[in-house]
This record gives C-alpha cells, structure tokens and sequence, in this order.
C-alpha cells in the first residue's frame, strides 16, 4: 500500500471541515440531531421511579443510554453520503481530482473530517447527560446510572467505531450515487444493523457485560477495517470524472 501524504491528508480534512461552516444545513443538523437524541434519554431518567428495586431501575435506564448512541450512527451517514456526490454536483469533485491527492488519502481525508465531529458531538452529549445526572437526578437513579458500567464503556468504546462504520458506508453510497438525497435515505441503512443491536441489549437477548463490550468492539473495529477497504476498491477516479469506469489492462 502506498504511504500516505500527511500534508495533503490535513489539506482533505481542513477543506471539509471548512465546507461544513459554509453549509447551513449541516450546521443546524449538527446542532438539532445531538440535542433530539439528548431529550429522550434525560425525561427517561427523570420521569423513572426511585421507589423500584436497584434491578428494575438498572434495566430501565439501559435503552435510554444505548439511544445516544444513535447519534454516532445517525449523523456520520449523513454527513459521509454528501462527501463525493455532493462535490460532484457542485461542480467541485473534477478540480480535486485533478490533483495529486491519490485514492486513499481522499477517502482517509474525508473521512476523518466526518468523524471529528460526529465523535465529538457524541460525546459532549454523553457528557453532558451524565452531568445532568449527577447534579439533578433522584440519586437511587443516578446510583442505577453509574452503575451499569458495561454500558458506559459501550457508549464511549463503541462511538468511533460505529461513527467509522457509518461513514465507509455512507462513503460507499456516495460513490455509487447519483444525486445528494438518494446517497443519504440510503447511507440510513447503515444505522439498521446497530439499531438492532442496541435492541438486542435493551430487551436482554443480549447481556452488557465488560468481555461482551471488548469483544462487540473488536468485531466492529475489524469490520470498519474490511469496509473501508471494500470502499476503497470501488472508488474510480475516472468513472467519478467522466461518468465512464476506467479500462484496466
């Protein structure tokens, strides 16, 4: 694999990084997404009994945690299915690729740049939920809160890596697309399998605990790895520039 170009990757995130304070749209979605997924989980706790038993309050207060979860699921898809199609439709994506930035650091650079933020948003609202908590909860819940350890480590562990994992597939999507608002209702799709999941915990099938949490992590990490590769592999500099796959010998 070809060494990548640390300058022109800073260049790749800087720009797009850039592009999102131009863009009003995305600058409101990253605002309203996170603060939608925070409602629900902080009524959830507030609204909780602290007359029930420590068992029934650990089980209630797990499927409003795993929720904020969604939000490292939710925002990189949209984010990540703009990338290419959204360049190409404003004219932009031709001039980028007509420069010497190669393949990987186009997709690294982009990537990265959904990433930081949609990482970042994630966990200042699980920062701030867990403040919330402290300061203003009944302290039977609070105590059920900090208890659940295992989901803790799941919601900080798991935020990149389904982050990364909704931004290959966002990227696919926008590869692949024709116009803006295809590539997003379908980079959705990507939050189907870890909705699933966050199901699968909150109703039991699945039990939270610690090696449950690594191993979860581990799977995803190398999932993401596998993905990026296949996103890489379909990605055609002169399809994208000229509408036609290129002719390899």
């Amino acid at each position: 694999m070809m060494s990548l170009d640390a300058t022109r990757l800073r260049a790749v995130v800087h720009k797009e990084l850039l592009d999102y304070r131009r863009k009003r749209a995305i600058v409101v979605s990253m605002v309203l997404l996170p603060i939608l997924f925070l409602v629900e989980p902080v009524v959830s706790i507030f609204v909780a009994a602290p007359s029930e038993s420590s068992s029934a309050l650990d089980s209630f207060v797990i499927l409003p945690l795993l929720y904020m979860l969604l939000i490292a699921v939710v925002m990189p898809s949209t984010l990540a299915a703009f990338t290419v199609v959204g360049e190409r439709e404003q004219g932009t994506l031709e001039p980028l690729l007509t420069t010497p930035l190669r393949e990987q650091e186009f997709i690294i650079g982009k990537g990265a740049a959904v990433m930081i933020p949609s990482v970042a948003l994630s966990y200042l609202v699980y920062g701030l939920f867990l403040l919330a908590v402290e300061l203003f909860a009944h302290p039977a819940v609070a105590t059920a809160v900090f208890h659940n350890g295992p989901i803790l480590l799941a919601l900080f562990l798991f935020a990149p890596l389904v982050a990364g994992w909704s931004v290959v597939v966002g990227m696919a999507v926008s590869v692949r697309a024709s116009e803006v608002r295809v590539a997003q209702q379908l980079g959705m799709l990507a939050s189907l399998p870890i909705t699933g999941v966050v199901l699968l915990l909150a109703i039991g099938v699945i039990h939270p605990t610690f090696p449950v949490a690594i191993a979860f992590a581990a799977g995803l990490l190398v999932i993401d790895l596998i993905t990026l590769r296949i996103v890489s592999r379909m990605f055609d500099r002169e399809r994208l520039v000229i509408g036609t796959k290129a002719t390899r010998s």
